[in-house]
């Protein structure tokens, strides 16, 4: 592999950055993405506008925001996946996310079909 695992998760956590103000209208205030043995770890935080917020403070808004924002995500997961096999070259063969309504964190995983982390291990 030619690319370093710290480059491929730095652009990893760009292309999302990017892909949420495209696809959301808004992005994360910051994102950090680990490579994990077959998976790919994302953490995005800041993700929630003000009135969402205020909205998580009773419980059905709290549904109401983690069913929208769930909804809104697993609608572009095609797009993701395609920009995670670009960059990394594997295919992604599962997807799992939730997100904080108390702190405003998303967490994405996204299951490859192989072990991305040993390709590192063996390109050095």
């Amino acid at each position: 592999m030619a690319k370093l695992k710290g480059c491929i998760e730095a652009e990893i956590s760009n292309a999302l950055t990017k892909w949420e103000k495209d696809y959301l209208g808004r992005g994360s205030v910051s994102v950090k993405t680990d490579v994990l043995r077959d998976m790919i770890i994302v953490s995005l935080r800041g993700i929630l506008s003000t009135a969402e917020y205020t909205l998580c403070e009773t419980r059905d808004g709290m549904l109401s925001v983690k069913r929208t924002r769930t909804s809104l995500v697993e609608s572009g997961i095609d797009e993701l996946k395609d920009i995670i096999h670009r960059i990394t070259g594997e295919e992604v063969t599962s997807f799992f996310t939730d997100l904080s309504t108390r702190t405003g964190e998303r967490i994405m995983v996204f299951r490859l079909s192989e072990d991305l982390e040993k390709k590192f291990a063996t390109a050095d």
